[in-house]
């Protein structure tokens, strides 16, 4: 039995992962879906406080308070910072690192420097009453639609999830200083759908840091392939716990 951790990304909150847990847990499987500050049932803590720092501590806190060990973390897009910074804090805890269409940074880079587009909402929160927090971003005719979920119930439901995102999560560098960190496997998990003008997917590395050859899967939908295609995605998961 694995433990998965599934860190959800800017706007979601723990509710977008119903339709994998359900697959994980049925194959025996743990697997904790938590919210970050500020989204889901943490909403009322949102605030001009609430960082990546925010965000890693709690995922750190899930970890020590539930004594999790062997843990496969996976951190879909805003969460790659998230999960990558955890991973440099408790190496030993963590089995596996999944980046699921997520943001791969270096040591002090921030979300910024991953994916510079997202300096463009940084400016437009500036301009309001609100400069600390960014809407989610506006749904999109297909075959974008709303973070490429494009069924009307299904994009319904997802928004009904939302909740605005804090600027200064955008603004906190990653710390990623823990030589130990690089022994993890890592598994890279592409949406290779239509995407939004500006965003831009770093290339993977042919080499893991652990020395290994890169492992790269690609999903052929949009951004929110735990809500489109949650049974391919869940497929990907469990070969990784096998």
């Amino acid at each position: 039995m694995s433990t998965f951790i599934l860190v959800h990304g800017a706007w979601h909150s723990g509710q977008c992962w119903e339709r994998v847990s359900p697959l994980l847990t049925s194959a025996g499987h743990r697997v904790l879906t938590p919210s970050l500050t500020g989204y889901g049932d943490k909403a009322h803590l949102l605030g001009p406080e609430v960082g990546l720092d925010t965000h890693v501590e709690d995922i750190l806190e899930l970890v020590h308070d539930k004594d999790l060990n062997d843990v496969v973390l996976v951190g879909h897009s805003y969460a790659g910072l998230v999960v990558s910074s955890v991973a440099n804090e408790i190496p030993e805890r963590v089995a596996h690192l999944v980046y699921l269409d997520a943001m791969v940074p270096e040591h002090g880079e921030t979300a910024v420097d991953v994916q510079p587009v997202t300096q463009n909402l940084i400016d437009l929160a500036a301009r309001t009453d609100t400069p600390w927090r960014i809407p989610p971003l506006p749904e999109l005719p297909p075959p974008f639609g709303l973070f490429g979920v494009t069924d009307p119930a299904d994009a319904a439901w997802l928004r009904s999830m939302l909740s605005d995102h804090p600027v200064r999560c955008l603004q906190q560098p990653a710390r990623l200083d823990n030589p130990a960190a690089n022994a993890i496997p890592r598994t890279h998990i592409h949406c290779v759908g239509t995407k939004p003008e500006g965003i831009v997917r770093r290339p993977v590395p042919a080499t893991q840091p652990n020395g290994s050859p890169a492992r790269t899967r690609e999903l052929p939908t949009g951004h929110d392939c735990m809500i489109t295609m949650p049974t391919e995605l869940a497929a990907v998961l469990l070969e990784l716990a096998s």
